[in-house]
């Protein structure tokens, strides 16, 4: 079969091929003007069109929409965030240590480690005036080193 450029073809005949048991028949009407549209809309069609027009227009600025809020709220929306991340911090620690103290031996051994270390800082920092100074510059000390300044 001989090859034509495709503007030289006039009409494209059908055919039918067999292969194995399923049969191809194919047919065409070649028509320079149309390609490139695959359906003319109809009526209905443009009526959809007209609903769903806005929801795209719509949907299209939403991104737009949410970059302006986050810019402008977005103070209130970090501090927002920061609080809901607290309370599900504190939850979760809740959770963790109402597990610990659910294990038979390891709640009282807890209790008992935190009352030893209670009595441990009493005794090192609160017990004597001079301990107490001590606790009060090192306390200043990490007031400095965190803010940056002496109040």
């Amino acid at each position: 079969m001989e090859s034509k450029p495709l503007n030289e073809i006039e009409s494209f005949e059908p055919s039918s091929e067999r292969v194995g048991n399923i049969v191809s028949s194919t047919s065409a009407d070649f028509n320079p003007d149309k390609v490139g549209k695959v359906f003319s809309p109809s009526t209905t069609d443009k009526a959809w069109q007209e609903y769903i027009e806005p929801v795209f227009d719509v949907l299209g600025k939403i991104p737009e929409s949410l970059g302006s809020f986050f810019s402008d709220y977005q103070k209130p929306l970090v501090t927002l965030g920061l609080i809901l991340t607290a309370i599900v911090s504190v939850k979760v620690i809740l959770a963790v240590l109402d597990a610990i103290s659910d294990i038979p031996l390891l709640g009282s051994l807890s209790q008992l480690v935190g009352l030893g270390y209670i009595v441990w800082f009493v005794y090192r920092y609160l017990w004597k005036a001079e301990n107490r100074r001590e606790l009060s510059q090192e306390f200043e000390a990490l007031k400095h080193q965190i803010f940056g300044r002496h109040d």
